[in-house]
């Protein structure tokens, strides 16, 4: 066994709570930009869409495991690279689409489609994905995870602060469109301000090990823009749509994943470092990914107007 394997990332209960409640408080803060219209989008562009949802929880979760074996990364490691995969795209793909000259529409209604989906198919692939993993399957079993009660908490911290967020601003748009930015702004520095408080406490276990998850997050996440864009191109699918696919293959809420391996995995410290430096990766490489395209419009652009934010 890896070092690596047997190191804790510590949260205690308090801290544990605090940081449910801001998820909670950031996907509401999300739901805000959401309009149930953005859903029947589907039948815009019914082929990205579904590409989309194939790459995310087929094609991306299987090359994950072929950069497992190539790679031959600690366990637990190897499990934060399967959760990582199997979390929805982050909000933050809206923006980089948008930036980018990407199809606005397409990222929204993936996007919504993917972490309402999460409930289920979030906790349901990584048991499925991870029993590929032997060493995996052992060290789970050590832990007794529910994934009921997986389910449930993604219910409660994800879905439902959406279907709040999204009914309140159906019910009081005037409201909504006074407080929504700050709102945002304010859900943002405290989700992060907590789990950075919360990730001071563990920073020397995270010093000591951080260079081993440095390279596979670069590779995983490389892979993961590479392959929303090629499949799009693959395809044929008009350049904007590949841009989006692009963001929402390689950008992914890991948050999500931190908060359920905190809860739910003894805050196993290989996981939680995959998890918590592709989330700051993927940020850095989307916006670089995104400033490069900018400068670059797509010939056909079939983003123009179709989202107002």
């Amino acid at each position: 066994m890896h070092p690596v394997d047997a190191l804790r990332l510590n949260f205690d209960p308090d801290q544990l709570a605090v940081l449910h409640l801001a998820m909670a408080f950031l996907m509401f803060a999300v739901s805000l930009d959401v309009y149930l219209a953005d859903f029947r989008s589907v039948i815009r562009f019914p082929k990205s869409v579904i590409l989309g949802i194939v790459v995310q929880y087929l094609i991306f979760p299987l090359i994950t495991l072929g950069i497992i074996a190539l790679f031959r990364p600690p366990v637990s490691m190897a499990l934060g690279m399967v959760l990582v995969s199997m979390c929805p795209s982050g909000n933050m793909t809206n923006f980089l689409a948008h930036y980018a000259g990407g199809n606005i529409a397409l990222s929204v209604t993936l996007n919504g489609i993917l972490i309402l989906s999460a409930a289920g198919l979030t906790p349901a692939g990584f048991w499925f994905w991870s029993s590929f993993l032997k060493e995996g399957r052992a060290m789970l079993a050590g832990l007794e995870i529910g994934l009921a009660d997986m389910v449930v908490i993604i219910l409660q911290l994800i879905v439902l602060p959406l279907a709040l967020g999204m009914l309140l601003r159906y019910r009081a748009p005037d409201l909504v469109g006074r407080w929504r930015s700050g709102v945002q702004r304010a859900a943002l520095l405290v989700f992060f301000g907590v789990l950075v408080m919360a990730l001071m406490g563990n920073l020397t276990n995270i010093r000591a090990y951080l260079g081993f998850a440095f390279v596979i997050v670069l590779v995983h996440n490389a892979t993961a823009l590479a392959l929303g864009y090629g499949l799009g191109r693959a395809f044929r699918l008009p350049e904007a749509d590949c841009r989006t696919l692009s963001f929402e293959s390689g950008v992914h809420n890991t948050a999500l994943g931190l908060l359920l391996i905190f809860r739910f995995f003894d805050g196993l410290g290989g996981m939680a470092l995959i998890a918590a430096w592709y989330g700051i990766w993927d940020l850095i490489t989307g916006y670089l990914l995104a400033r490069f395209w900018r400068s670059r419009p797509p010939a056909a652009s079939r983003q123009a107007g179709a989202v107002q934010y």
